[in-house]
């Protein structure tokens, strides 16, 4: 009962996701070919939002879900690999016309399809923890 405030919050996130039509493939086909600010604003909103919560984990103001002090750690440095895994997320992202969470979204609302996205999502995430100790640092 603990975890049942995550459970109400994904579940508003996937309101959001809705109404804001984050989840449309055609809104996402339309970043794609830079037909529409529409996603971009959605995602420099997404940004900015990160940018503060970083800010207040870092500063302490905000605590995990039991009380103690969220730590960031550096960052790895890699631009190629930034580079490499940016370009295969974006790749994913403009072929099964959804990220990973208006994945599970998708889900929700019936469209049943959008499951092997999510199949080839968990593949693509197993074969990276598989292969990540052998690939380049």
């Amino acid at each position: 009962m603990k975890l049942f405030r995550f459970l109400l919050i994904g579940i508003f996130f996937g309101i959001v996701l809705t109404k804001s039509e984050a989840v449309s493939w055609y809104r996402i086909f339309e970043m794609f070919k830079f037909q529409s600010f529409h996603m971009y604003g959605i995602i420099g909103t997404a940004v900015i939002t990160s940018m503060i919560f970083v800010f207040l984990f870092k500063k302490g103001t905000i605590k995990n879900y039991v009380g103690e002090k969220i730590i960031i750690k550096d960052k790895q440095k890699g631009f190629v690999r930034t580079l490499v895994g940016g370009t295969i997320f974006g790749l994913g992202w403009a072929l099964a016309g959804a990220c990973p969470a208006p994945i599970f979204v998708l889900i929700g609302q019936g469209i049943l399809p959008i499951i092997v996205v999510l199949v080839g999502a968990l593949l693509g995430a197993f074969l990276y923890g598989v292969l990540s100790k052998k690939l380049p640092r």
